[in-house]
C-alpha cells in the first residue's frame, strides 16, 4: 500500500505533469505583482503606445501604452477566477437539482427536467449572450450567464446517476429503518454521483474559459480597463497587421491554459473512472 502511494505520481505521469503546470499557472496568477515587477496592468503612457516587444516591454505595449506582459499575467487572475466560478456555480446548482430530481421523481422531476431541457434547446453561446446582454456587460454577469447555460448538464448527469441507485436494496433499507431524506441524499446519493461529476467539472474548465473569453471578445464580458484575455483579443483586432503582438500573446495564454486544464481533466478522468482501472 505504501509503495502504491509513493508511486502514484510516477504511475500517472500525464496527470503529474499537467497538475504541476496548472499549479504554476495558479501561482503565477496569485503572485502576479511579483511576476510583473509591480507593473500596473491598467495604467500606461500614450508616449509608449503600440511598442513592439523589447527588453523594456517583453510582450510590447497596447494602444494605451500598457504593458502587455503585465496584462497577460494579471489576466490569468480574471480568467481563472471566472472559469472556476462558473464551474463551482454550475456544479453546485446542477448537482443539487439533479439529485433532488432523480430521488423524488414525479412532479419535481418533471419541472426541473423541463427547465433543463428548455435551457439545452438553445445554442449555449447564444443563450449566454442573451443573458449577459440583459444583465449588462461585466465579468460577474458573464459568470452568471455561462452558469445559467451550463448547470443543466450537471443536473441531467446527477439525475441519471441517482436513478441508477435510487431503488437499490441499501437505499430501501435506509428508508425502512427511518433514515431522514436529507441523510439519505447526503449519505448515499451524493457520494455515488460525486466522482463522475468531479471528472466532468475538471474537463469543463478549459471549455468554460473559452466561452468566457468569447463573451468578453464579443463585448458581453469584461469591460476596459480590466486585463482579461478575451477583451485583450478584442482590443487588438484593429491592430492585427500593424501590431500582431496585441493578439498573439493573449491568444497564446488562452491556448496554453485551455490545453493544460483539458489534459489535466482527461488524465483525472483516466485515474478516477473505474472502467480504466485494472
Amino acid at each position: 500500500m505504501e509503495m502504491k502511494k509513493k508511486n502514484f505520481f510516477v504511475r500517472n505521469k500525464t496527470f503529474t505533469i499537467f497538475a504541476i503546470l496548472a499549479i504554476l499557472l495558479i501561482l503565477m496568477a496569485i503572485f502576479a505583482p511579483l511576476v510583473t515587477g509591480g507593473i500596473d496592468p491598467t495604467k500606461g503612457s500614450l508616449a509608449d503606445a503600440i511598442k513592439a516587444p523589447s527588453a523594456e516591454h517583453i510582450f510590447g505595449t497596447d494602444k494605451m501604452g500598457r504593458d502587455i506582459f503585465a496584462r497577460v499575467v494579471y489576466g490569468a487572475r480574471v480568467s481563472l477566477v471566472a472559469a472556476f466560478g462558473v464551474v463551482a456555480l454550475s456544479f453546485v446548482l446542477g448537482t443539487v437539482l439533479g439529485i433532488i430530481s432523480g430521488y423524488f421523481r414525479g412532479i419535481v422531476d418533471a419541472v426541473i427536467m423541463r427547465i433543463a431541457d428548455m435551457m439545452v434547446s438553445f445554442p449555449g453561446l447564444v443563450l449566454a449572450m442573451a443573458v449577459a446582454g440583459i444583465l449588462g456587460a461585466s465579468i460577474g454577469n458573464a459568470i452568471i450567464a455561462v452558469s445559467v447555460v451550463t448547470w443543466p448538464k450537471y443536473a441531467r448527469l446527477a439525475r441519471s446517476l441517482v436513478l441508477k441507485i435510487r431503488d437499490r436494496d441499501y437505499v430501501a433499507a435506509a428508508v425502512v429503518t427511518g433514515s431522514k431524506t436529507p441523510y439519505i441524499l447526503m449519505r448515499y446519493m451524493l457520494p455515488n454521483a460525486l466522482p463522475t461529476l468531479i471528472i466532468t467539472a475538471a474537463t469543463d474548465i478549459g471549455s468554460l474559459m473559452l466561452e468566457l473569453a468569447g463573451l468578453s471578445f464579443l463585448g458581453f464580458g469584461a469591460t476596459p480597463p480590466t486585463p482579461e484575455w478575451g477583451l485583450m483579443l478584442s482590443e487588438g483586432r484593429a491592430y492585427m497587421q500593424s501590431a500582431p503582438w496585441l493578439m498573439i500573446f493573449p491568444g497564446l495564454a488562452i491556448f496554453i491554459t485551455v490545453v493544460i486544464f483539458n489534459m489535466l481533466g482527461d488524465s483525472l478522468r483516466d485515474i478516477l473512472d473505474p472502467r480504466t482501472n485494472e
